[in-house]
């Protein structure tokens, strides 16, 4: 069988974002940035809830203890999705009021990496990395980013990989990651986008290493090895994919969560902002490690 790509959840988001699978419960989570939605997905059922959370969400990640860890317009906080309770851990950018987070992921040890931006008007190189470890303790690194993008870790957990997708900057970095203390080395340029037509977007990394980028306003994503090789290209049917992630009972379906606002008129994109599965990649993707906070 060949490469399928179906729309699993026509939503029409306006920055569909965020995918993250939780290999227990076997559902999908992300988000609606500016909507301020959460979805869960459930691909068995068919259903993909909603949940209003009321301000801009960036990203998340499944927590060890039950429910979610959010990155949000307001900074770091706990979320249960089944009673509305929310406790709020730290805000590392309380002083800049036109930020918000954007990306993420967790590392293998159970810390929770997001990136910020800022939201609207003129581009502004506003944007950092942050960790959040268990503890609740706030780390900050690497600043003077625009759109902080593109978070995953190799399957040994010694790799970390982030973006720019700014159009100017358009550039994935790799480094070093101290897996003990969480401390990343210093970043080396991995992958040049202006190679391809499709700036960095989410990121994902699947059980052979490979780098998996989604080419928002390219129309396609791209496999890239551990060197930064393109493995294989994928024909997206809308313009703005955003963020890759690996989901099923096997880890062999490939999500890709998309944009339905700002797109050209031509082609038509009647499924822009939805949630795409692709099956038959002939490649798995690695669970997701849990916030341990």
């Amino acid at each position: 069988m060949g490469i399928e790509i179906t729309c699993v959840a026509p939503v029409g988001a306006g920055v569909g974002e965020g995918a993250v699978w939780d290999d227990r419960a076997q559902c999908l989570w992300w988000v609606d940035i500016p909507a301020g939605v959460i979805y869960r997905y459930d691909p068995v059922t068919g259903e993909n809830r909603t949940i209003e959370y009321g301000e801009p969400v960036g990203c998340l990640a499944v927590r060890e203890q039950g429910g979610l860890v959010l990155a949000a317009k307001s900074g770091f906080w706990l979320f249960d999705p089944e009673t509305g309770a929310r406790e709020a851990i730290h805000d590392p950018e309380a002083h800049l009021p036109d930020n918000r987070f954007n990306d993420g992921a967790t590392d293998a040890q159970g810390r929770f990496w997001a990136g910020t931006m800022k939201d609207g008007g003129e581009p502004e190189a506003l944007g950092a990395f942050y960790r959040l470890d268990p503890d609740g303790a706030v780390t900050a690194w690497r600043d003077g980013i625009f759109t902080t993008n593109g978070l995953a870790f190799s399957p040994d957990g010694r790799r970390m990989y982030f973006s720019d997708s700014n159009p100017g900057v358009r550039t994935i970095w790799a480094c070093d990651y101290d897996t003990t203390t969480g401390t990343p080395g210093e970043p080396e340029v991995f992958f040049d986008t202006r190679s391809v037509p499709g700036r960095p977007d989410g990121g994902t990394v699947d059980a052979e290493g490979c780098y998996w980028q989604a080419g928002v306003s390219g129309w396609q994503l791209y496999r890239l090895s551990p060197q930064g090789e393109v493995l294989m290209t994928i024909e997206m049917p809308v313009e703005k994919p955003t963020k890759p992630m690996f989901g099923g009972p096997d880890l062999a379906t490939l999500y890709v969560t998309s944009i339905g606002a700002g797109l050209s008129d031509d082609p038509a994109q009647p499924d822009a902002g939805g949630l795409f599965a692709i099956t038959g990649l002939g490649v798995t993707g690695l669970p997701q490690p849990r916030f341990q906070g």
